[in-house]
């Protein structure tokens, strides 16, 4: 009779394996919503939503971008964009109105929360854009390179002013 730990040893590191094995291809695959290593969602930005006709500037550029980009008619492209905001990595869509959205986007690996705000102001026929970061010193330009994404999705579908 073998009474040597060593089999029993061997099947347990085995089963660890392959379960970390799964774990990464889960957190990997493409299709793995909300999969992240960790989730550093930080606290909401009290300073979220239109406040006196406007989004809120940014306290520094280091973790925030924010753009105001002329349109002829913000509610439409504002509209237009729905489908660009939908189509980021990560998106989470908090709240819509017409001239309205509130969304976050959750980073792949870490699971740091941004949040994204899309204004409609008719009034001067722009369309404002802010990101900003939860966490951190420096967002290393996500939030900047997110803007540029949407700004040119707002260049294919919307005529200029």
């Amino acid at each position: 009779m073998n009474t040597s730990p060593l089999p029993r040893l061997f099947l347990l590191f085995r089963r660890l394996c392959l379960t970390a094995t799964l774990a990464l291809l889960l957190l990997l695959h493409p299709l793995a919503a909300g999969a992240s290593l960790l989730h550093l969602a930080g606290p909401v930005p009290t300073d979220l939503g239109v406040q006196d006709g406007h989004l809120a500037a940014c306290s520094t550029p280091a973790h925030c971008s924010r753009e105001e980009w002329p349109v002829a008619d913000p509610r439409a492209a504002l509209a237009s964009l729905v489908p660009a905001v939908l189509a980021l990595d990560g998106i989470s869509v908090v709240e819509t109105r017409a001239d309205y959205l509130h969304a976050t986007v959750t980073s792949r690996l870490f699971g740091f929360v941004d949040d994204l705000e899309l204004h409609a102001e008719s009034g001067r026929g722009v369309l404002e854009a802010r990101s900003i970061s939860r966490l951190g010193d420096s967002d290393l330009g996500v939030n900047a390179r997110r803007l540029a994404i949407l700004r040119r999705a707002l260049d294919t579908s919307s005529p200029p002013p």
